[in-house]
């Protein structure tokens, strides 16, 4: 297998604050939010840049992105749509800034908030996730759907945010030292990044109406939440002992085959009904097999986690501070 290298970023070109916009055919507002957006961060005593990532735009974005990549703003063209983690993956690889801010391009974002999360995570913050407040959106197609995953994800997680899918968020940039983004995880940053022990902040932010072309996210969105929660329940809980989950499935599986197949023997025994014929027989057989695999699962688990963790070397806790 041939070795991924990352290109390696001189300490001489880095910035205090990098700010990345995943776009995705939004040609019609990306000047404009551009333009807003360097406004804010001139006025900001920072050094600064700006890291568009079109990913897989059909439209005149790249042209757009193009004239704007000058004076402090750099633009990543991603081979096809590979969705808005992916997109926000590549820009925080490539951004040089000590502080990273995410937002999206479409103009519903106010980058006038910036300054004030940046302040936040000099506080001691390490993560300022904003809440929009107020959102101009609408009910059934985006802010019903936002709720339902929210409340799942809250539940899920304990983690008490209002609003985990607002992509304008301020990061330390320390906190994509041991978070790697897949599938749809951006939402779950937070989660995560408090699970390491991070200090998360929520701050209401302002929410603008959409100007141009339409959102890219529905109803749909729960179903992918839902099924990525999975696996940060997972992450969360049990990524460093996996025999716990299948192991307790495992076990409660024999023992509903062991209480089945007492109740088959008694019901041939005293009651003399045919032990062939009686369903809690199959059930018993099933519950034994789907116990042998789930025990299984969990002993094939934790060699792969043994084996992830000890061949990169991989520590399973995460320092924040080191004192002497």
């Amino acid at each position: 297998m041939t070795e991924v290298v990352r290109p390696t970023v001189s300490k001489a070109r880095w910035v205090d604050v990098s700010v990345i916009l995943p776009v995705h055919n939004e040609a019609d507002s990306l000047r404009e939010v551009h333009k807003e957006l360097k406004g804010v961060l001139e006025n900001m005593n920072t050094t600064w840049e700006i890291i568009l990532v079109d990913d897989g735009s059909t439209d005149q974005t790249r042209a757009v992105a193009r004239t704007l990549s000058t004076d402090g703003t750099r633009t990543l063209v991603l081979g096809r749509n590979f969705g808005q983690t992916a997109a926000l993956a590549a820009g925080v690889d490539a951004a040089t800034g000590s502080i990273i801010v995410t937002m999206d391009a479409d103009g519903q974002n106010d980058p006038s908030e910036i300054p004030r999360m940046v302040a936040l995570l000099g506080e001691g913050y390490e993560v300022v996730s904003g809440w929009r407040f107020g959102r101009q959106d609408q009910w059934l197609t985006r802010r019903l759907p936002s709720r339902i995953a929210n409340g799942l994800i809250a539940a899920v997680t304990g983690m008490k945010l209002h609003d985990f899918g607002c992509t304008l968020k301020a990061y330390d940039r320390k906190v994509f030292e041991n978070v790697r983004l897949y599938g749809e995880m951006h939402r779950f940053i937070p989660a995560l990044a408090s699970w390491m022990g991070a200090e998360v902040a929520e701050i209401k932010v302002n929410h603008r109406k959409r100007l141009h072309g339409v959102s890219k996210y529905g109803l749909a969105r729960i179903l992918r939440v839902a099924l990525d929660l999975i696996t940060v329940k997972f992450l969360l809980s049990y990524a460093t002992r996996p025999i716990q989950v299948f192991g307790k499935l495992g076990l409660v599986s024999f023992l509903l085959a062991g209480l089945s197949g007492v109740w088959v023997v008694y019901d041939k025994v005293a009651r003399g009904h045919n032990m062939t014929g009686n369903p809690l027989l199959l059930f018993t057989v099933l519950m034994l097999v789907v116990g042998v695999q789930f025990i299984s699962l969990g002993l094939l688990g934790e060699i792969s986690i043994r084996t992830y963790h000890e061949s990169q070397r991989k520590p399973i806790y995460y320092i924040k501070e080191s004192f002497q």
